[in-house]
């Protein structure tokens, strides 16, 4: 990387880049409050994020301003358009920012966003990769063990270019109204004060606890149980039974409903870092298609529950290995475990 250093203290606007699932937005919470701290009172930190991400805005204390991309270079569908206008209107929509700093994944490479920030003129572009990109990050760390967690990737690459840590805890500012908004939603479904909170969707199917499971352990957890989702969800929500909150919940509510809840049950997914970042307790069915070093809660008592398989890690969108029952090998946990993990969790 550059041996020459850069003056946070000196630059008037950042873009902090994390172009992936809200997820991963929050565990790079981190790298953000570390960032705000650095830079001058009155500086602008701004973020680009997928939509997903970026849906994240109202809970981020550290970012002035949030911004939309669906990058092409993390569209596994190959749906998005081959317009070269788009990614020119990308470039143009960089354009007097002092700084980028990209923040990946293990198995992400920041060069495009540094390419597209390099013809933009943006002079500070840090980044940390496996592969050399020549010019194109004028900072470069070179890339740690793929086991690392990535708040901690996030905050290493920081630390390279004179970003002290501000701590490594998750964090999510959840705003009066969402949890206005959670409340009279409890209310209105007879939901009391003390409930578990169930997550049973996934990016993928292969991240998913099979949903019948699920609904044993929505019956035997002992507490009332709010059943949380998006509207393409629902299907699934109502089958695990509870309150179904499916498609009734904005991101800033749905957080508000994790933080108040005792516990939350999910798999590896969202849901996962989100009661991390608001200290509700949680137990996550984690599938084999990640490693847990990544992506593991460190906030909040947790406990996360797989069986291991030789194919962990194969980061499969769907799994190859189901049982005619529809039992994933790596997620073929009793729901009587999942029960006695919640409350050792929620003791």
């Amino acid at each position: 990387m550059s041996a020459v250093p850069v003056d946070w203290r000196s630059l008037r606007r950042v873009l902090a880049v994390r172009l992936d699932n809200l997820g991963d937005v929050v565990m790079v919470t981190p790298a953000l409050r570390a960032l705000r701290a650095a830079l001058a009172p009155g500086a602008v930190l701004d973020l680009l994020a997928s939509p997903a991400g970026a849906s994240l805005a109202p809970l981020l204390p550290d970012v002035d301003d949030v911004h939309v991309l669906r990058a092409v270079w993390q569209d596994a569908s190959g749906a998005l358009p081959q317009d070269p206008a788009r990614e020119l209107a990308l470039v143009e929509s960089l354009r007097g920012y002092d700084a980028v700093v990209v923040f990946t994944s293990f198995a992400q490479s920041p060069h495009a966003m540094a390419y597209a920030a390099y013809l933009a003129g943006v002079p500070v572009r840090v980044g940390v990769s496996k592969e050399f990109g020549g010019s194109v990050l004028s900072h470069w760390l070179r890339a740690p063990a793929d086991e690392q967690h990535q708040s901690d990737r996030a905050l290493a690459l920081l630390q390279s270019v004179g970003v002290p840590s501000q701590g490594t805890h998750l964090h999510l500012d959840v705003p009066d109204e969402a949890r206005a908004q959670a409340a009279a939603l409890r209310r209105e479904t007879g939901l009391p004060d003390d409930y578990a909170v169930l997550a049973p969707g996934a990016s993928c199917p292969s991240r998913r606890y099979q949903v019948e499971r699920f609904a044993q352990v929505a019956r035997d957890l002992g507490l009332p149980v709010a059943v949380v989702g998006t509207e393409k969800e629902r299907d699934l929500v109502r089958a695990v039974g509870g309150v179904d909150l499916s498609g009734r919940l904005d991101v800033p509510g749905l957080v508000a409903m994790v933080a108040g809840a005792r516990v939350a049950v999910t798999n590896n997914s969202g849901g996962m870092h989100l009661a991390d970042a608001v200290g509700t307790p949680v137990v996550a069915l984690f599938a084999g298609t990640e490693d847990e070093s990544q992506f593991a809660p460190r906030s909040v008592p947790s406990r996360l529950l797989r069986v291991p398989t030789p194919c962990t890690p194969c980061r499969l969108f769907a799994c190859p290995y189901v049982s005619p029952d529809g039992v994933q090998p790596c997620l073929d946990v009793a729901p009587s475990s999942v029960v006695a993990a919640v409350r050792q969790v929620a003791a």
